[in-house]
């Protein structure tokens, strides 16, 4: 059964919970400290990842989309890159809409059958902790509102590394609504000060296709539910009622219906997000709309100049 994010991930103090919980903290550092592969290098195509160390919510999807579409303007034949997971079909799907996907149970397979497709970028949406794969770039994605939440290890907290990896990789990108970094970017510096950091903010796409005369009721099953509504308050879009749930979340017809009947409650319209829509069927999307959101990379011309210099 899936469940929401517990929200004592995101508390700047540590909480009773997350003291409870940090004893089983030490299968993961152990999982971490021993975990030992031959990264298998790859010819003929250059990998770029996208992931995190925070669980969820911090924007790699909608990154992976911006850079496949930079890429191509430049020139590089980019592939999408993706693990196989049952429950990720909306992710797979959003991918799908904007570019070549490969979905494999092992991501190298993916990665030799793009290098056999004479793609020369593979961009891995997610694999980070992948060992198996040697990158020739990475990128750390973060939420802003999020940072690394009570700064605690699975299950006290929402980090798979603890924030002081980022000692061993180059480049971190931060995420959200276009909120003060300065304070994030001092951390992140403190432990690596040659990391680069690149920024990026949200930006509905469809928002003309909205009434904002209307009010809505809003619904998700997203990694970070909190920046979805944000956007649409930013729009200044008027929420009545607000409906989260897990990641990935499999909708069925009766979920959808008491959707539909608490919107006609409040006499209001519903908005989702594009990754939730993907999840529905005709018949349950019938009357909801989404938000379509991208990220505006900031600084684009000084990404440029780090990817042609390492890929």
């Amino acid at each position: 059964m899936k469940m929401n994010k517990p929200e004592f991930w995101d508390y700047k103090k540590t909480s009773y919970l997350s003291l409870i919980l940090f004893p089983f903290t030490i299968f993961l550092y152990l999982i971490n400290f021993f975990k030992t592969y031959k990264a298998e290098k790859i010819k003929k195509i250059k990998i770029l990842c996208l992931g995190n160390i925070y669980l969820g919510g911090t924007g790699k999807t909608p990154l992976a989309i911006e850079f496949f579409t930079l890429l191509k303007k430049l020139k590089y034949k980019p592939v999408f890159i993706k693990k196989y997971y049952k429950d990720q079909k909306d992710e797979q799907n959003l991918l799908k809409k904007y570019g070549k996907l490969l979905c494999k149970k092992k991501r190298i397979d993916a990665i030799k059958k793009a290098v056999f497709m004479k793609k020369n970028v593979a961009i891995l949406d997610d694999g980070l902790q992948d060992n198996s794969i040697n990158y020739d770039l990475s990128f750390v994605c973060f939420n802003i509102d999020n940072w690394v939440g009570n700064g605690k290890l699975l299950p006290a907290g929402p980090l798979r590394e603890n924030v002081k990896s980022l000692i061993k990789y180059d480049s971190v990108f931060l995420t959200g609504n276009d909120e003060n970094t300065s304070f994030i970017k001092k951390n992140i510096r403190k432990i690596n000060p040659k990391i680069k950091v690149f920024e990026a903010y949200y930006k509905a796409s469809n928002i003309k296709k909205i009434n904002k005369k209307d009010k809505y009721l809003i619904f998700s099953g997203i990694g970070n539910p909190k920046s979805f509504k944000k956007t649409i308050i930013l729009n200044k879009i008027k929420i009545l009622e607000t409906l989260v749930y897990p990641d990935h979340y499999n909708y069925t017809n009766n979920h959808i219906k008491k959707i539909k009947d608490t919107a006609k409650k409040l006499n209001a319209k519903i908005i989702t997000t594009e990754k939730d829509y993907l999840r529905l069927n005709k018949l349950q999307s019938k009357n909801i709309k989404f938000l379509k959101v991208k990220l505006v990379i900031q600084n684009k011309p000084k990404l440029i100049k780090f990817l042609k210099q390492k890929l």
